[in-house]
């Protein structure tokens, strides 16, 4: 398969104060990557102090742009409508630093060729004023395998417990809401948010003057179709009268809003926070298409300002590309994600309230469409409209509630990676290995404890990921224990995501998982309950960053 012949029209970055000089650079044909006077480590992309030593005496410093592909992925999807695929999006680790890297495009070659491994040199594309550090195969390497940065081990940074006392066991999660799930729903997501803190409320045995808190993932200033808008059109929707409030983006993954919920309460500050996610992701889609909502702006900023110059628009690319490193590092192939895919959908099957519920075997998920290698279409989560409430009650009010609560066991929280796609842990999805050390630093439960696990599959690999970073099999164990779905099914050793996961029940990024631990701890699980289920691991999250709470049965 070769690529495309039209030249790609590329977003260009928008430089800013940080960043401007590297764009420029290239412009002699010389790659600049940012280097610690002191220590002469290299960092990327450009920081005001060194990555190691963390000295200011960093400034822009010629190198010599060869380097090697740590991660790899062929996309096959038409992010661009002037950037037509196939193209290999990839991770170069510099030969002066393995630990400054560059997502890029691998140019110059047949995209069947590229490999982890592969030795590469930089040129240059203009963009506008902007140079872009594209790579080539080195033709005095070529068909040499080099090696790829090793994993690195974040147990030295685990904290111990800042205090005996785990809030935790001040706290207990007491009533659980949904709204009407589906695709192209085309309702206001403010709706459906009401529908779903409504029932929470009632679930709980609660009247709405019981709320004394609210909290939200990500707030007002989420993605349009990946929020409600925050806080304030469910205040006034609802006419709640809140001691406290929160709705933010940078929180330990999506239930990072649950977690501060329960802080909140075990403060003593609230006695009822009200949780809620909502997504109308589908009907956006759906309204951009129709051109009755006005795309995104053609410059690239934030984190996609290193990113969609390369055609890499999607999460799909950044996580396929750690997938490439776990199969050069461990082995393995498709087959294992597959098998992620086929379980979820045989658990959705039971689940009445699943987007999709058809049979799916292994032979469908290999003859479906690819996204962005090894990723096809049913290692993809379903984008949905929908909302999911969770109330946090103080554990003393437990006594009152109509139906069994839910107890926290310990949370995971602990940052111990770079927060970076790329600058980091590559054979897994960042974020997963740090809040899984944390979360069994605050229990004396074990991985063997565990009953049922709801692990963010955004992707298939995400809850690969998650099952490796919280010990229940070792790094590169993952397709064993999987054992061709058998490890992970309803009655496996450790039943996965059985109401379908985000790959098959739909997106409800991360809030869906805690109401299936809620509905599995209590009973409610109807035909894919799992036999004497009593203590369920949650993880949302991951790159996000993530977080992980084990979650018992009162």
């Amino acid at each position: 398969m070769s690529e495309p012949t039209v030249r790609p029209v590329r977003p260009e970055p928008q430089p800013t104060l940080a960043s401007a000089e590297f764009w420029a650079a290239g412009r002699d044909g010389v790659l600049h990557i940012t280097r610690c006077a002191d220590c002469s480590a290299y960092t990327h992309p450009p920081l005001p102090r060194c990555r190691v030593c963390r000295s200011p005496h960093v400034a822009l410093a010629p190198v010599s742009g060869r380097g090697v592909v740590a991660g790899f992925t062929v996309n096959h999807q038409q992010w661009l409508a002037d950037f037509p695929p196939p193209y290999v999006v990839a991770i170069v680790a510099l030969e002066e630093d393995e630990g400054a890297r560059l997502t890029t495009n691998i140019v110059g070659c047949e995209v069947e060729d590229v490999h982890v491994g592969m030795a590469v040199r930089v040129l240059f594309e203009k963009v506008g004023e902007v140079h872009l550090p594209l790579f080539e195969p080195d033709p005095d390497r070529r068909g040499e395998t080099l090696r790829v940065p090793e994993p690195r081990d974040v147990s030295a940074a685990l904290r111990p417990m800042a205090s005996p006392v785990k809030f935790e066991d001040r706290v207990a999660l007491t009533g659980v809401g949904q709204s009407k799930v589906g695709r192209r729903l085309m309702v206001d997501p403010v709706s459906l948010t009401v529908d779903a803190c409504l029932a929470a409320v009632a679930d709980a045995g609660l009247e709405l003057k019981d709320i004394d808190g609210l909290s939200t993932y990500p707030g007002r200033t989420g993605a349009p179709g990946m929020s409600e808008g925050g806080i304030p059109p469910v205040v006034e929707a609802l006419q709640l009268t809140p001691t406290w409030i929160n709705g933010v983006g940078d929180t330990p993954g999506q239930a990072g809003a649950i977690i501060a919920a329960m802080l909140a309460v075990a403060s003593g500050l609230c006695r009822h926070v009200l949780c809620f996610r909502t997504v109308w992701e589908s009907s956006h889609t759906a309204l951009v298409r129709s051109g009755a909502w006005d795309a995104p702006p053609a410059r690239a900023t934030g984190m996609m300002e290193e990113r969609a110059p390369f055609g890499a628009m999607s999460a799909a690319g950044w996580i396929a590309m750690q997938t490439s490193h776990y199969f050069h590092r461990y082995g393995g192939d498709r087959s294992m994600l597959g098998w992620v895919a086929v379980t979820e959908r045989d658990g959705a099957a039971r689940n009445p309230e699943a987007v999709y519920r058809d049979p799916l075997t292994l032979d469908d998920y290999f003859a479906a469409r690819m996204v962005s290698t090894p990723f096809g279409l049913y290692d993809c989560d379903v984008p949905v409209d929908g909302a999911v409430a969770v109330i946090v009650s103080a554990a003393e009010t437990l006594a009152d509630r109509p139906r069994p609560g839910v107890l926290v066991e310990a949370v995971g929280t602990q940052i111990m990676e770079r927060l970076s796609w790329d600058q980091d842990t590559l054979t897994h999805e960042p974020q997963t290995f740090g809040p899984a050390k944390h979360l069994w630093s605050r229990t004396s439960l074990r991985p063997d404890d565990v009953d049922l696990a709801l692990l963010y599959d955004g992707f298939t690999f995400n809850a690969v990921s998650w099952l490796e970073a919280l010990g229940f099999c070792e790094p590169g164990g993952a397709r064993d224990f999987i054992d061709e779905g058998r490890g992970i099914a309803l009655g496996g050793r450790l039943p996965l995501n059985p109401h379908g996961g985000q790959l098959s029940a739909g997106r409800l990024h991360g809030f869906g998982f805690v109401r299936e631990a809620m509905l599995q701890l209590r009973g409610d699980a109807g035909e894919r309950q799992v036999q004497d289920a009593g203590t369920a691991v949650v993880t949302t999250g991951g790159g996000a960053p993530g977080s992980a709470i084990l979650l018992r049965r009162a």
